[in-house]
């Protein structure tokens, strides 16, 4: 359809129009996420700036289902959690849209993905099924033609030998793992490494305690001689990820855009003013253009600082993931 074609031809100042022309596609077409507008009295034909269109609070892809037009999904990413808890479920109608972003997200911030071995370290990811993660990674794997590309499960001691060769040849190499696997292999394969990227997707998923994301960077930082860490920021419910080049700082593709809400009041909503040098810091809200036939209007229950260009910052989780406003749709 036209969207889509928009989604990704958007150029700067384009982005507001297309999310108000999403929202609109969205209200009329996703039941739920209907009636949550209708509940907030939100018209589709006042809302007129970003700040005003209603944010669908994460946790609803726990209990409904999130769906724009009635379809048949190709795809149902699902997100970790435990026996205890309820995973939310991302209904993908078309896996070439969640392909195309991705891709397109990625290169945008790392060029042609076949100039690079893509080595995997997901053991958590890899043992459950339907991760959007496995996915991303895997079609990076397989687009970057690479012999050497691949997943390593739990065997450390060839990634290790990977990585040397890779190294030797000064090929350029991306190794993208859940942090507490890298911390694993940080510490039993320490190595000084000059042409390989490390790039940490958070979570240490009750193997190892909890550390903040500076302490997880220095320790990476010391035990595999890279200068910086770098970063991917996605989610289950998301079509698309902001990536940080290792200041913690995460920049987002041209068809996603974060917000900051304030924690006492969800539904107050902010953009950082142009000129402003002082960011925002509240829990953090995303816009996903590429989530058409979902819902491109997250509130999430992480909280971040805003700055001016766009740019943000992941400061921690919300004390109650379950955002307020949520009791507005029983299940």
């Amino acid at each position: 359809m036209d969207l889509e074609k928009r989604v990704f031809a958007a150029r700067d100042g384009q982005f507001e129009d297309l999310a108000l022309d999403l929202f609109q596609f969205q209200y009329y077409n996703n039941p739920v996420y209907h009636q949550y507008c209708n509940l907030l009295k939100a018209d589709p034909d006042t809302v007129d700036v970003l700040e005003q269109i209603p944010f669908l609070p994460i946790s609803f892809f726990k209990t409904h289902h999130i769906a724009a037009t009635d379809f048949e999904p190709e795809l149902i990413f699902e997100s970790s959690g435990t026996t205890a808890t309820v995973n939310s479920k991302h209904l993908v109608k078309d896996a070439a849209l969640y392909t195309q972003s991705f891709m397109q997200g990625f290169e945008r911030f790392y060029g042609k993905v076949d100039r690079r071995c893509i080595l995997g370290l997901l053991p958590s990811y890899l043992e459950r099924n339907n991760s959007s993660l496995v996915y991303m990674v895997d079609e990076l794997i397989k687009q970057s033609h690479h012999p050497l590309s691949g997943f390593y499960l739990y065997d450390l001691e060839k990634l290790h030998r990977t990585i040397l060769h890779n190294e030797i040849l000064k090929q350029p190499t991306l190794l993208i793992g859940v942090t507490y696997a890298l911390l694993d292999f940080a510490e039993k394969f320490p190595m000084q490494l000059r042409h390989t990227i490390v790039m940490e997707t958070g979570g240490m998923k009750g193997r190892r305690e909890e550390l903040t994301r500076q302490q997880v960077h220095r320790q990476l930082q010391e035990k595999l001689g890279v200068h910086l860490v770098h970063s991917e920021y996605g989610m289950t419910e998301l079509l698309s990820q902001a990536y940080s080049k290792g200041d913690g700082i995460f920049h987002c593709p041209a068809w996603m855009k974060v917000l900051t809400r304030e924690e006492d009041d969800p539904f107050a909503v902010h953009l950082p003013a142009a000129e402003s040098e002082k960011p925002l810091t509240g829990a953090l809200n995303i816009i996903d253009l590429a989530n058409i036939y979902s819902c491109s209007f997250i509130a999430t229950s992480d909280m971040g600082r805003l700055y001016s260009n766009g740019s943000f910052e992941v400061l921690g989780r919300l004390d109650n993931s379950d955002i307020r406003g949520c009791s507005l749709l029983a299940v």
